[in-house]
């Protein structure tokens, strides 16, 4: 499986592909040796990603290979659909997708989002409005947010 890394202001993100698309983005640690990988879908994923956050990319326009159940594949894809600088909580995404008793399920569906930020699970918050439950933290969860609504006024 091709992997590539990319030193991004929130720390090094480890991506890789299978020959489908994006498999799995990891915030890795410090200590990860940097890839450059030449995979073309790799270059495609660090220039978006490096787009992102630079403030020059709302949607990401990859082949996408999330390996999940079909429930977790249904909430991925609602989690997609949050747009670019708001938030949506666990609750309205099981409402969306007609649970409204399985906002649990849903967040334990967020929580095994193999691609954060390109399917945008940070976007995702708790029903009273808290922070909740992010794989790189919640301070990283914070970040991302903060850089969404710092650029969401500002024309792509």
């Amino acid at each position: 499986m091709p992997c590539a890394t990319l030193n991004t202001p929130l720390g090094i993100l480890r991506i890789c592909a299978d020959n489908v698309g994006l498999l799995r983005i990891t915030f890795s640690s410090k200590n990860e040796l940097l890839l450059t990988g030449d995979h073309p879908l790799l270059c495609k994923a660090k220039e978006q990603l490096s787009e992102y956050f630079v403030g020059q990319r709302r949607l990401f326009e990859l082949p996408l290979s999330p390996q999940g159940t079909v429930f977790q594949q249904a909430v991925w894809a609602a989690i997609r659909r949050i747009p670019y600088g708001t938030t949506a909580s666990y609750g309205e995404l099981a409402a969306e997708l007609g649970h409204l008793n399985k906002a649990r399920a849903v967040g334990g569906a967020a929580g095994k989002n193999p691609l954060p930020i390109v399917i945008p699970c940070h976007r995702v918050i708790g029903g009273s409005g808290q922070l909740v439950g992010f794989s790189a933290g919640l301070a990283i969860k914070q970040r991302l947010l903060d850089l969404e609504r710092r650029n969401a006024d500002h024309a792509v």
